[in-house]
């Protein structure tokens, strides 16, 4: 077997080994929001941190992502088509039902303690008020990985 597989350690040419330092394969992002100037911030932002990340749109393009690929976690506006849309709750809804291994994270600048209560009941793990730093959001998705 060779010096690399498995063990850590590559031989260099001079026969030498080094110790490689491989990262851990990171965890599967799948990302809902209307707002293409939001899609590409935060798809650029967990990508940098190692994830891997697609991203949707619209309610019906991630529904066929959640039922075709295996995600770790969602990220998901509330609403996709107005103050009154709640697309992210039957995103949340799905992923209870068919991805119960799924994390779900739905973000809005429209919170209420109902909301929340909602929320929890259609499967959603953490509901955010928007803004918020990434930084601050790519914390809570190591935590809930």
């Amino acid at each position: 077997m060779p010096a690399s597989a498995g063990t850590g350690l590559l031989r260099a040419a001079g026969g030498m080994a080094r110790s490689l330092h491989l990262a851990p394969v990171m965890a599967r992002l799948l990302i809902l929001d209307d707002e293409e100037s939001i899609l590409f911030a935060m798809s650029r932002y967990f990508r940098s941190k190692g994830f891997e990340v697609d991203v949707a749109r619209e309610l019906e393009e991630a529904e066929a992502m959640v039922v075709n690929i295996r995600y770790d976690l969602l990220i998901a506006d509330l609403r996709l088509t107005g103050v009154y849309g709640a697309e992210g709750l039957e995103m949340a809804n799905l992923v209870r039902d068919r991805c119960p291994w799924m994390r779900t994270i739905l973000l809005t600048a429209y919170g209420s303690p109902e909301l929340e209560v909602e929320a929890r009941k259609r499967g959603a793990t953490v509901l955010l008020r928007k803004p918020k730093p990434l930084s601050e959001l790519a914390e809570l998705v190591t935590s809930l990985l």
